[in-house]
């Protein structure tokens, strides 16, 4: 057995996207989706996909104002305090989980340059999480969005209940989201990327009454 010390990092940061060679694919790529925008539908509830974004679930305690800070200008936006709240600042939006967690969305291609930006700009406790490959987002709007959603959460969707940027981390159907409303008649969806199929076909027997539309923008 070698006696060689051998240094190993503190921190090991891996780039999901090592190469533009590398094609990610939607968990509904099979779904054709952009196929399906292409009709000519009307309906009450529109969905639409935003895929491979990139997710990051950041924890540190908020309480220490330095490391707060630090964290705040490498993100370029003030992370929320208030229970169930939102800030989006640009193309960057991070989600109040707990107490010290939020879940931070970037465009897919930014999330390894905001990991290593923490390393490098960051001092003190924290983690961080790259997590872009286990979740998706859906956005569903329309008339009748409410409708269709309380067939399938068990929670208060009305607006003095449920104020745009509120989020919540719930069930959905048999499955679970975290559900961000974006104004009176549209929200985000965060499901896993295992279960986007099952939901993807709740969503079109829940919206049957009303009509499905597929969006591409």
């Amino acid at each position: 057995m070698s006696d060689t010390a051998v240094e190993t990092p503190n921190v090991m940061v891996m780039n999901q996207l090592p190469s533009s060679e590398i094609v990610g694919e939607s968990p509904l790529h099979h779904a054709d989706l952009a196929s399906a925008a292409a009709a000519k539908n009307e309906g009450g509830v529109h969905l639409r996909e935003n895929a491979l974004q990139g997710f990051l679930t950041l924890r540190l305690n908020p309480e220490n104002k330095d490391l707060l800070a630090s964290a705040n200008a490498v993100l370029g936006l003030e992370l929320p305090t208030k229970p169930l709240s939102s800030v989006t600042q640009g193309t960057t939006t991070a989600r109040w989980m707990s107490p010290d967690e939020w879940l931070i969305s970037v465009p897919g291609e930014a999330a390894f340059d905001l990991e290593a930006a923490f390393q490098e700009k960051v001092d003190g406790h924290f983690s961080l999480v790259n997590s872009s490959g286990g979740v998706t987002t859906l956005v569903v709007s329309g008339e009748h969005v409410v409708e269709m959603l309380k067939k399938s959460v068990p929670y208060d969707f009305h607006i003095s209940e449920f104020p745009a940027g509120k989020v919540v981390s719930t069930l959905f159907a048999k499955s679970s989201a975290v559900i961000r409303r974006l104004d009176e008649q549209a929200f985000e969806l965060i499901i896993r990327r295992s279960f986007a199929d099952y939901i993807w076909l709740w969503i079109q027997d829940a919206s049957r009454e009303y009509g499905l539309v597929i969006k591409n923008d």
